[in-house]
């Protein structure tokens, strides 16, 4: 069963269901006041996808949802088959203007075993050891970002994070060491967070170094979980670029934030991650608006994967959008989801795939 069938599913049987439509408008009053940020710039910045696979068998989720009362159920109240279990990761280099680099990961994924290996792929496990990794940030604590945190947490429990203030209750236990794991495929830790802990809140940027930062956005998403950390990087000659897990905001709503609110914010250079522009695999005419849109600011480089939508990204390739094309790395790898399986466009970013911005 393919993603776009199995979300068509859940949109089926799920009344009422919250879905960001990519257009966005969460932005507050409060941002559109913010006086313009200067938070310096850097030289380039590397995104490796550690992983953008959530789960392998969408027939199977779909099924484990439904069963606990659909796609409104809260995340820790499903009962998951473990087998199908991924997650999604992207590790962050950030090269500063005199050269010095400085790693940052994004999310920690589902399935601990999942993300033990490709982790060990990716070499994030010995980074994390070595603690060549300064910073991570929780985009948000939805089931395929947060749940897999013992796989950071066990190499590195002091490692500094920011984490969404949105996050659920049983989040906030789980980073300190809960166990919700005799529901299957639901988290455990036995690697309680001890290092520096900035909780995220609206209206406020949170700099990382100069020409990185964090902007927490209030955005609706699935299975309860709400609220969604995004990272802002400036780099020199070239503009700004975001770095997201979900883009629950709307892609349009991050552009012009930067616009808005950084100083030369009209120059905007690229994105990377999942944009939940079409993640249903439906069409819609406001999706050939967020193309549209996306045009209008002339960016050089959308890397796209995880709930971006096939659709929407061979749609873009083709309307000229300068969509980022992956490689078949991702097939090498112990698991490969029946959506990869069938792609030959390689229209995503995949699973050991690097873009330098």
């Amino acid at each position: 069963m393919k993603r776009r069938n199995f979300l068509k599913g859940l949109a089926a049987g799920s009344a009422g269901l919250a879905i960001s439509s990519g257009v966005g408008t969460m932005t507050t009053s409060a941002y559109a006041k913010r006086k313009k940020e200067d938070f310096g710039e850097v030289k380039s910045v590397k995104v490796e996808c550690v992983s953008e696979t959530s789960w392998f068998d969408n027939a199977t989720l779909g099924k484990d949802i439904k069963a606990a009362g659909g796609i409104n159920t809260n995340q820790y109240d499903v009962a998951y088959n473990e087998e199908n279990l991924g997650g999604y990761a992207a590790l962050i280099e950030v090269e500063a203007l005199d050269g010095t680099k400085t790693k940052y990961l994004m999310d920690s994924g589902w399935s601990n075993d999942w993300m033990d290996y490709v982790f060990a792929q990716s070499g994030v496990d010995k980074m994390l050891k070595n603690k060549e990794i300064d910073t991570m940030v929780i985009s948000h604590d939805h089931i395929d970002h947060y749940f897999g945190i013992e796989s950071t947490l066990k190499h590195q429990p002091d490692i500094k994070m920011y984490f969404p203030s949105t996050s659920m209750e049983k989040s906030f236990a789980l980073l300190k060491g809960a166990d919700f794991s005799k529901t299957p495929g639901c988290p455990k830790n036995a690697f309680p967070h001890t290092g520096e802990l900035i909780v995220t809140k609206p209206d406020k940027l949170y700099k990382l170094q100069d020409g990185a930062a964090v902007v927490f956005f209030d955005a609706p998403a699935t299975l309860q979980v709400r609220g969604e950390n995004v990272m802002y990087f400036k780099v020199k000659d070239k503009g700004y670029v975001t770095v997201t897990g979900c883009c629950h905001p709307g892609i349009l709503t991050l552009i012009n934030y930067a616009r808005r609110n950084f100083k030369d914010g009209k120059q905007m250079y690229g994105c990377y991650g999942g944009l939940h522009i079409s993640p249903f695999e439906n069409w819609d005419p406001k999706m050939d608006d967020i193309i549209a849109g996306v045009q209008q600011y002339d960016m050089d480089k959308i890397a796209c994967n995880h709930c971006t939508g096939w659709i929407w990204a061979e749609k873009a390739v083709k309307a000229g959008l300068p969509i980022v094309k992956g490689t078949d790395k991702f097939r090498s790898y112990k698991k490969v989801g029946t959506l990869a399986k069938a792609n030959t466009s390689n229209i995503y970013t995949g699973n050991g795939d690097v873009v330098v911005f």
